[in-house]
């Protein structure tokens, strides 16, 4: 398991290593198992081809889930219980796809105590556009 990063080595613009999954219909499936959000345009691709969408997509919270996992692997603990993630959706995800969550020091700041950092996060695709762009932050 990689080391989680510390509050004092943290400099503005480092990047956080970065979380890769491929798409499928069988995870979107899976994921509609696990959150009990059986929308047709997620899991019928009879239903979805008729779609403004043209087939299915992947659940949003998905990608969120990837962006979680780096800020989990980078932050541990500080991520879990306090973490805090506000994000946009950009662009739908489709099977076949290949998602990569990054994210990017933007600051640190102590207040009240507390030592923070703040993280400029993002899912791109396997072409390089952004499908979700937000920030997060994790109490160190």
């Amino acid at each position: 398991m990689a080391k989680t990063l510390s509050f004092d080595t943290l400099k503005q613009g480092d990047e956080l290593n970065p979380v890769r999954k491929q798409i499928t219909q069988e995870k979107i499936n899976q994921y509609a198992e696990a959150s009990g959000d059986f929308n047709p345009l997620h899991i019928d691709p009879d239903f979805a081809k008729g779609t403004f969408y043209g087939g299915t997509i992947a659940h949003g919270l998905l990608s969120l889930a990837y962006i979680s996992e780096m800020m989990t692997k980078a932050f541990a603990k500080g991520w879990l219980a306090g973490g805090k993630l506000t994000v946009s959706f950009l662009a739908p995800v489709r099977p076949g796809d290949t998602i990569t969550a990054r994210g990017l020091v933007k600051q640190k700041k102590e207040e009240g105590g507390q030592r923070q950092v703040v993280c400029e996060v993002y899912c791109e695709n396997q072409k390089g556009e952004r499908v979700v762009s937000g920030e997060a932050s994790a109490i160190l």
